[in-house]
């Protein structure tokens, strides 16, 4: 499986792509991409947006992840999309167990210094995910 942040801007999801592709091919494993959006149920959010934001926006996500599939990927169509909701690593994990991965595939921004090498979200994932994680650096 490969996380995916799509909101990153420098363009280095093509490289994780492409990796996760080799990855999983090498494998004989089915590539699943996952990227991860935040929920608006609690009320206090959710007050602040508009009715049928909360859709609206899932299904912007997953128009974006088609479209960075199919514009990064050499076999767009051996992928499957995921768009989950929630907490980025833990929604991660979750799903990563859900689908029964034995990798995780995911980029570590450039890290500040108060990050210790890996972003928030990758450290997270490698210390407490199930599977083993490879982390490719932007």
């Amino acid at each position: 499986m490969i996380a995916l942040d799509l909101n990153e801007s420098s363009g280095s999801n093509k490289n994780a792509i492409r990796t996760a592709e080799k990855l999983a091919k090498n494998d004989g494993a089915t590539l699943h991409a996952v990227t991860v959006i935040p929920t608006f149920t609690m009320p206090i959010v959710g007050s602040y947006f508009p009715e049928g934001f909360e859709e609206q926006h899932f299904r912007e996500a997953q128009e974006a992840l088609k479209k960075q599939i199919e514009d990064d990927a050499l076999d767009p169509a051996a992928i499957e999309r995921h768009v989950v909701q929630g907490s980025i690593y833990a929604e991660i994990m979750n799903t990563a167990d859900k689908l029964g991965c034995s990798l995780i595939v995911m980029e570590a921004h450039r890290p500040d210094l108060k990050d210790y090498l890996l972003g928030p979200n990758a450290a997270r994932v490698v210390r407490h995910a199930k599977q083993s994680v490879y982390v490719i650096r932007a």
